[in-house]
């Protein structure tokens, strides 16, 4: 906090001194007096500003059309053309503070609304015929904008069929299920016609677009403005955000902490709300169906009929999805391998115990020995109460549990951990080496600085694996970079995320003086700092490759640091001064090792080819519009994923048992009693983990 107002103060004294002879009396209109803040805040401050040019211009003019019409359904190439005579001058604009492509792009698209109202209504009044033999591209990135208003018209068309499609699928499904079970009219469901089929369909579609178009008429220009500042910021790097003051929780709005809600958090990604993060031991988590990447499509109140939330403003969706504890919402989802799931999920208050780090005992058969395990799904602190919970002080309360069960190796899990507390990663990395430098953070034009874990105390020294995957990101990386760095265990699982950046809210409020007529202005979450590895590689981009790496559903799939647009770049400084471990892993005959078991593992083989078959599914954008092919295409969708449903089965031999220690403090608590065998049967299932413990013994 101490240098958090540190920085607020040099930027309110740098401001100060430039606000003199920036900001003029008869500028003080709050539009043109933001965008200069903002890129006069960003060009100061930002590790790493952009050169503002024509090639900037040229990006932000790209950036933001297709922010606003991602999918290509409301401009025409002739719009595209008109526009272009700004393409090189919107970096002069935004110094000048002046929106002259912004004012016209959304004056236009306005008007294309209008006509675009039009067209879908014209389109949904009548029955599609799904015995035509046509298809329809479904990737904007492959689409070109339409030429004329009739091609305009036709891919609203092939898009409303198509949705129209996948409903009438849906209910023809619901229906066959239904047949084979033995139910008719009189029971649950109702057998209906196609014909009636389709046109329930068109009408919950109209009513869908309606809905759509209703809200986007309420967006005003403020909100578009900041709209268009945000494709500006995300030219600088993917994690520096211009906020507004009654959208701060648009960008990663959280449905965690003690709300009462499904524990996710999402994100508006090209029209859709994705989950980014679900939050350990929380109600979507429990259920066990949503998972990160996932794409929420429909929201529904328990049996109520469901609201499309595509291009849905964020904030508009979460409060749909929040709701009281014991209420139920059902979220229709496109997972990753673009089947659509309906997942129901009952709303609770989210159990922070299940935040917490936790450990068990493993054992491979009877007679096998004691291996640690010990999870992390988060490196929190209470910033509130100086002697609230920490992550670092639980670990070492784990280890210690961990030893005095004479346990002959540990196993740290960081999957899925995407960071939190720097100072507890210092202090959590001093657990398994003596003192010494753990990470090295870099200001913009400043040296590095080195922080050290200040003490020789080792809590544990013997054999260590850290398990880490695509989202072990942040101070996770930094746990895991060390230790490898220090030769102190060995790092397994996938490469990690490759999130080096620290980022920071600047309220643009406190950057000037007075202008109390256009207050409040909002905030920037801005990339101040970089992360650096003890050897001097940043874990930026690259992340943290693992010693040995193991076959990861996700492993062909795009996701990462390296695959946002304009992450910031990996480079290394001077490495800092440290002694590597004692001990010499032979970390290539471990591989081999490793390798040798993986290969004749059935569950491994089955993860290696489901990733290829995300990666297949993925890269198909293509759909049938007729009704014979399209459910042809859903039902081997189904089916190949039903393949995988329970890819990972329960590994004989492989015991799981609490610490002594645990079985005593818990003793009577049913609750977490049922929730710690709930816990060691996902264990008792998971091969990682499993690899892991051989691992460990191919260590000793």
């Amino acid at each position: 906090m101490k240098l958090k107002v540190l920085v607020f103060s040099a930027i309110v004294a740098s401001l100060l001194i430039f606000s003199s002879y920036t900001f003029y009396a008869d500028e003080g209109e709050k539009p043109e007096v933001l965008a200069r803040l903002v890129m006069k805040g960003m060009s100061y401050y930002h590790y790493a500003p952009v050169q503002l040019n024509d090639e900037f211009s040229s990006e932000l003019f790209d950036g933001y059309l297709e922010t606003l019409d991602y999918g290509k359904r409301f401009f025409t190439k002739s719009d595209i053309k008109e526009f272009s005579r700004y393409r090189v001058e919107l970096d002069d604009q935004l110094n000048r503070g002046t929106y002259e492509f912004f004012d016209l792009a959304a004056s236009r698209f306005n008007q294309r609304m209008d006509e675009a109202q039009k067209m879908y209504r014209k389109v949904l009044d009548k029955p599609f015929d799904f015995s035509r033999n046509e298809s329809v591209e479904n990737d904007p990135e492959k689409m070109d904008y339409p030429k004329s208003s009739s091609d305009l018209e036709d891919r609203w068309r092939k898009t409303l069929k198509l949705q129209v499609l996948s409903r009438v699928t849906t209910a023809l499904e619901r229906q066959e299920k239904a047949q084979m079970e033995g139910k008719g009219e009189a029971e649950e469901i109702e057998i209906k016609s196609l014909a009636v089929l389709e046109e329930e369909a068109r009408a919950r579609v109209l009513k869908t677009h309606d809905d759509w178009f209703h809200r986007m008429e309420r967006v005003d220009k403020a909100e578009r403005r900041a709209a268009y500042l945000n494709s500006v910021t995300m030219l600088f790097d993917p994690h520096t955000n211009y906020l507004p003051p009654k959208d701060k929780e648009t960008f990663d709005i959280s449905i965690s902490g003690r709300l009462e809600g499904i524990g996710a958090q999402l994100r508006e990604e090209e029209g859709f709300i994705k989950v980014i993060t679900i939050v350990p031991g929380s109600a979507c988590a429990r259920q066990g169906d949503l998972e990160v990447n996932d794409k929420i499509l429909k929201v529904a109140q328990g049996e109520g009929e469901p609201v499309d939330v595509v291009d849905m403003p964020t904030d508009e969706a979460v409060r749909l999805i929040r709701g009281k504890k014991g209420t139920e919402v059902r979220l229709t989802v496109k997972k990753i391998d673009g089947s659509v799931m309906v997942i129901p999920i009952v709303r609770d208050v989210v159990e922070l115990q299940e935040t917490y780090a936790k450990s068990s005992i493993l054992q491979d058969g009877a007679a096998g020995e004691k291996i640690g395990y010990i999870h992390l799904p988060k490196f929190y602190i209470d910033f509130n109460d100086r002697f609230g919970r920490r992550c670092a002080t639980d670990v070492r309360k784990e280890l210690e549990k961990l030893k005095a069960e004479n346990v002959n190796g540990v196993i740290l899990d960081l999957r899925n951990n995407g960071g939190g507390s720097l100072q507890d990663v210092v202090e959590m990395a001093g657990l398994f080496v003596e003192k010494g430098p753990v990470v090295q953070i870099k200001s913009r034009d400043r040296k590095p600085h080195i922080l050290n874990d200040p003490d020789s105390d080792v809590v544990y020294d013997g054999p260590l694996v850290v398990l880490v995957n695509s989202l072990s990101a942040s101070a996770s990386e930094i746990l895991a970079a060390a230790i490898q760095d220090y030769g102190r265990g060995i790092i397994v699982g996938t490469t990690t995320f490759g999130k080096g950046t620290v980022q920071r809210f600047v309220p643009l409020d406190d950057l000037i003086p007075g202008y109390y007529d256009i207050k409040p202005l909002g905030d920037v979450k801005m990339t101040t700092q970089k992360f650096y590895r003890i050897n001097g590689g940043a874990t930026q981009l690259k992340g943290v490759e693992p010693d040995i790496v193991l076959p990861d559903n996700y492993s062909k799939m795009e996701i990462g640091e390296r695959e946002e647009d304009h992450a910031m770049a990996w480079d290394e400084i001077a490495p800092a001064r440290y002694n590597r471990w004692d001990e010499n892993l032979n970390v290539d005959k471990l591989r081999k090792q490793s390798a040798d078991r993986v290969a004749d593992n059935a569950t491994f083989q089955l993860i290696s080819q489901n990733a290829q078959r995300l990666k297949d599914n993925q890269d198909a954008h293509v759909f049938s519009l007729n009704l014979k092919d399209y459910r042809a295409e859903q039902d081997k969708l189904s089916k190949e994923a039903e393949k995988y449903k329970n890819i990972s089965p329960k590994i004989e031999g492989l015991m799981v048992s609490s610490t002594a220690t645990d079985t005593e403090a818990w003793a009577g608590d049913e609750a977490q009693l049922k929730r710690i065998q709930d816990w060691h049967k996902r264990i008792q299932k998971d091969a990682y983990i499993y690899e892991s413990l051989a691992i460990i013994r191919d260590m000793k």
